[in-house]
């Protein structure tokens, strides 16, 4: 397998030239932030200027290096450039390295790109709070984590890149310091991620033990003299870190909660990069996953149950950020589910991943325009008829909305249903399950974007019934040009995009050098016209249930209470919090409690019990040493005529 391998792999060559400016990648935003921090609030008046400047400035490096690179030969569009040797510990030779190739590329291009223009828009959804320069700051540290985390080329610089965004998601999601609830969701988000990142550091740890190396190149190129076991174990835990980063199954429950933070986060963090990094992990370790096809079933089958769960709790939201973050949930299940298939897919979940980085983003972008002119309220039953007064808000959340579903011809349908086909192909039972559930979660896809859709936009306008969470009317207007802007581009991408990076294999084309070739499959457990068709249909009956439930009937400003279970598991997130609490939390307290009980009644026993058994024995020998010379003679008289009656016993004793 690594002699195939070495085979396949293109040479890789010292970056040069306009390659060797792909430091700046990660020096322009990191400069941004560290000013940023620094001034403190001397920079308030011009620190989003800054911030915003840095990142355009990084996505021009990535943009020109892109285009320089896209003149080359696929065999030489591969290079590394190594800054300087960050660990040298004997055996452990680390440089502080980047890997400028097609894959890490596409991902330089998607978050310093979208990055930028969800910067421009904070400027204006930002505008009026107090803490915008911090703000900026963070966002400028988690673009410049983000970037390292995809051009390292090692493991080591990957593991800095991903706890840079773990940290950098945290000071965003708790942003509002001054709510509770964003305090909970912050570190909710970061200690869920933390046991993912055990899995990551163990990947890592048994590819240094048994490889002695780190670099991507080397460890790729030997992958084959490891066991199987040992590889299988491997894909888990590199899997295990990709679940908690991208909130896949079963870590999935803090991305919903992670909404506490400011709108644009959401839509950087939450919709176009951080949760992508673990759709990035499993694709470029492809190498390993090629080797283990029980540790891509794993990832199929993880893929399988999120995009299934995600689109289900979806449904019962009333939340607009929430509905939206299941949506995420559920569409990076589709993702997992491409880059589960091996060759055959993963071009497919990176396709995805970038038709789904335009169009939610703009959603997510979108449902801050309609938060900015409603007082930052979530509730989609105090909307409707906003479609009037906010009419580019509702087109481009409109494209995107339609982009998300699948509609024929826009991003969605090129690369959702791609996937969906792909999964169907699958011989056996595989193809079978996990196309039929793809597909019926197109359909709940399609059902709860049209319910948001309607409640928000159209109907009756149910917000002038109400006083705003601050107390005042509502007055919902079109956002700023700093803030529609950005949203016209990411609906461009939402439209052209699918298009654009499937036809004739355009994007698998150029992802070859790093991923293989696109293998397609035919034959499967369901015909390809069925599913293409059972997926119009699915969604087309999501849409229409929609309309009939929500489109023709009033929606009553309060929610209706009690409901079917159903929708109360749906609303309690599949009671995913009960089951962690009850299989992860309460044990994890209770053996916290009875270490603790052991340490103090145990260990701390024992050692107490010995230092008082040893001063309560010298306190009363000490009562001995009276001073008086009366007292000695006595004790030595004494134990001389206990020595003398001892030998006298051992002398009779044996006669």
């Amino acid at each position: 397998m690594s002699t195939d391998f070495l085979a396949a792999t293109p040479q890789v060559e010292a970056a040069t030239g306009v390659t060797g400016l792909a430091w700046l990648l990660i020096a322009a935003p990191a400069f941004g932030a560290l000013v940023l921090f620094l001034a403190g609030r001397r920079a308030n008046a011009w620190g989003h200027l800054l911030g915003c400047l840095t990142v355009v400035a990084a996505f021009a490096v990535g943009l020109t290096i892109f285009l320089h690179t896209l003149g080359l030969a696929p065999e030489q569009r591969t290079s590394e450039l190594n800054l300087y040797r960050w660990i040298p510990v004997n055996a452990l030779q680390v440089d502080f390295g980047l890997r400028i190739d097609p894959l890490s590329l596409t991902f330089v291009l998607l978050i310093t790109g979208v990055g930028s223009l969800i910067h421009i828009y904070s400027i204006g959804y930002m505008s009026h709070d107090p803490g915008r320069r911090r703000f900026f700051a963070q966002l400028n540290l988690f673009v410049t984590a983000m970037l390292i985390l995809v051009i390292g080329n090692n493991f080591v610089m990957l593991y800095l890149g991903w706890e840079g965004v773990g940290l950098a998601s945290y000071l965003l999601i708790g942003f509002y310091q001054d709510r509770p609830s964003a305090a909970t969701a912050a570190k909710k988000a970061f200690l869920m991620n933390r046991v993912g990142d055990v899995g990551l550091a163990l990947a890592i740890f048994l590819l240094w033990t048994n490889l002695g190396t780190v670099q991507y190149t080397e460890v790729f190129a030997r992958i084959g003299e490891l066991s199987p076991g040992t590889v299988l174990a491997i894909c888990v835990l590199l899997l295990l870190g990709a679940c908690g980063k991208s909130g896949q199954f079963p870590l999935q429950s803090w991305l919903p909660d992670a909404m506490e933070g400011p709108t644009p986060v959401s839509a950087l963090i939450h919709a176009a990069t951080m949760v992508t990094a673990g759709v990035y992990l499993v694709a470029r370790c492809n190498p390993i996953y090629d080797v283990s096809a029980d540790g891509r079933l794993i990832v199929t089958i993880i893929g399988t149950i999120t995009l299934l769960i995600g689109a289900i709790i979806g449904c019962a939201y009333d939340d607009i950020k929430k509905v939206l973050a299941y949506s995420t949930v559920s569409q990076i299940g589709y993702m997992m589910l491409a880059v589960g298939l091996g060759p055959a897919g993963y071009a497919l979940g990176i396709a995805h991943l970038l038709t789904h980085g335009f169009f939610k983003a703009g959603l997510f972008l979108g449902a801050g325009s309609v938060m900015h002119a409603m007082n930052d309220d979530v509730d989609m039953r105090h909307f409707g008829g906003l479609a009037r007064h906010m009419p580019i808000t509702f087109v481009t959340f409109g494209l995107g909305y339609l982009a998300l579903i699948g509609f024929p011809f826009l991003s969605g349908y090129y690369s959702k249903d791609a996937i969906i086909e792909a999964a169907a192909a699958q011989p056996g039972w595989r193809g079978l399950v996990m196309g039929g559930l793809a597909m019926l979660a197109a359909g709940l896809t399609a059902f709860y974007m049209t319910r948001l859709v309607f409640m928000t936009f159209f109907g009756e306008k149910r917000w002038q019934k109400l006083k705003a969470p601050d107390g005042h009317d509502y007055h919902p207007h079109e956002s700023g040009a700093s803030m529609t802007i950005p949203m016209i581009i990411l609906a461009f991408g939402s439209v052209f995009a699918g298009y654009l990076l499937t036809q004739s294999h355009t994007l698998a084309g150029w992802l070859a050098p790093t991923l293989g070739e696109l293998e397609e499959q035919h034959g499967g457990a369901l015909p390809e016209s069925a599913v293409a068709g059972g997926t119009l249909v699915l969604s087309g009956l999501g849409v229409l249930i929609a309309y009939l439930l929500v489109g023709r009937r009033p929606t009553p400003v309060q929610r209706p209470e009690p409901v079917a279970w159903p929708v109360q598991a749906a609303r309690r997130d599949l009671y995913a919090n009960a089951i962690n609490e009850a299989l992860v939390a309460r044990p994890g307290t209770w053996l916290a409690r009875a270490l603790v009980f052991v340490d103090n009644k145990g260990v701390d026993g024992i050692v107490n019990g010995m230092a008082a058994l040893l001063g309560g024995t010298s306190g009363r020998m000490r009562r001995m040493q009276t001073g008086f010379v009366r007292s000695y003679a006595l004790s030595m008289l004494g134990g001389g005529v206990l020595l003398i009656a001892a030998l006298l016993a051992v002398r009779f004793g044996t006669q």
